[in-house]
């Protein structure tokens, strides 16, 4: 079986829009335009794998970091893909649902034992083959998707997908050709999208697009890990960290892999089984129908310090190793006893108590 993959291109495949030009089609994800920087900043996703049909809803919540007014981007996939606006306001629940238990503990009064311990825990391929005629881009749908447009490309090579690009209001980076020409060789379908700023303001700042879902055909779970060479926009907009967030649901507790050489910098925070209302409380806020899925949901939230560097292979999931829970380590919210927490003083109390029981008892005897 051919392998399906899929990719969403997290640089907005380095998409600039050309000053002047026209886009016939919106969305969401950074292309700017020419001469101005965007790069993806932190980002905070949700993977729902149903491993019985092979099909992962991908819904993705970003902020950019930017100078631009408005950009486009391009997201590639294996098979034509079902787009539809999600809820936003499953993100919440799911914060809520891994954050830590807050214990609340007297203040120790003395140095040893506890401490001051308890430190707030943060979330911190297809065949090749001969062309019987010149390669063209063909558009396979467009559609409005929480207010903005996409348009659906299948192109044969990489070059005339630049063409396109430009010739619709986009121009094209070498970076981003060169990412992009292997997915192009697989015959993957893109998805063309823009955003548009709402304010005039100048200068570096962060846009935040709307959460968009993605569902597709894929033998593997995955998140679009690679990028294209970013030193020049991270040197534009003095940005070198950020934080990428995955909501991981499937029917057990998944694990996240790079290569054999290269390990991933992610590390799961928060895994555990879903009681049933979670799990229909989930699938509503996503917007999608209550049997989707697996019967049990197994949420794993991972934390990953996303560098900005070039990664050798996309990030795939698949079972962990062992079963077993994760939790975050609780927050311990001191309070002012008004008890003595020493123990000599406990011990020296009840020995004057009981000093004193027995000198009351051996008067008794001696008035007797």
């Amino acid at each position: 079986m051919t392998r399906r993959l899929f990719a969403f291109l997290p640089l907005a495949a380095a998409l600039l829009l050309v000053p002047g030009a026209r886009l016939p089609v919106e969305a969401c994800c950074p292309a700017p335009r020419e001469g101005q920087q965007v790069l993806n900043a932190d980002q905070t996703l949700v993977i729902l794998w149903d491993a019985e049909r092979k099909i992962e809803h991908f819904i993705r919540k970003a902020t950019f970091k930017s100078e631009a007014q408005d950009f486009g981007f391009i997201v590639p996939s294996p098979t034509q893909p079902e787009l539809s606006e999600s809820g936003g306001e499953a993100f919440s629940l799911l914060s809520r649902l891994t954050e830590p238990e807050i214990v609340r503990q007297p203040r120790p009064r003395r140095g040893g034992g506890l401490g001051c311990g308890g430190v707030r825990a943060t979330k911190t391929a297809a065949p090749e083959g001969a062309m019987l005629s010149e390669p063209e881009v063909r558009v396979l749908e467009e559609k409005l998707v929480a207010g903005f447009k996409a348009t659906v490309l299948e192109a044969d090579t990489a070059a005339v997908l630049m063409e396109w690009l430009k010739a619709n209001g986009y121009a094209f980076s070498p970076e981003v050709e060169a990412w992009a020409a292997p997915y192009v060789e697989q015959k993957w379908k893109l998805t063309a999208l823009k955003v548009a700023a709402a304010d005039t303001q100048s200068g570096p700042r962060s846009l935040e697009a709307p959460a968009l879902r993605m569902s597709f055909q894929t033998d593997r779970p995955l998140f679009p890990y690679r990028e294209p060479d970013s030193k020049a926009a991270t040197a534009a907009l003095d940005t070198r960290y950020r934080l990428l967030r995955i909501f991981f649901v499937g029917e057990a507790r998944y694990a996240g892999a790079l290569t054999p050489e290269e390990a991933w910098t992610g590390r799961a925070a928060w895994s555990n089984p879903l009681k049933p209302e979670q799990r229909a409380d989930l699938l509503e806020k996503l917007k999608l129908p209550a049997e989707t899925g697996p019967a049990t949901f197994w949420l794993t939230e991972f934390e990953d310090p996303w560098p900005y560097k070039l990664a050798p292979s996309d990030l795939y999931f698949s079972k962990a190793g062992k079963q077993a829970t994760l939790k975050r380590p609780p927050i311990i919210e001191y309070y002012d006893s008004p008890w003595p927490d020493d123990a000599i003083l406990y011990v020296i109390g009840v020995g004057i108590v009981l000093g004193g029981i027995v000198a009351v008892r051996r008067m008794r005897r001696a008035k007797a």
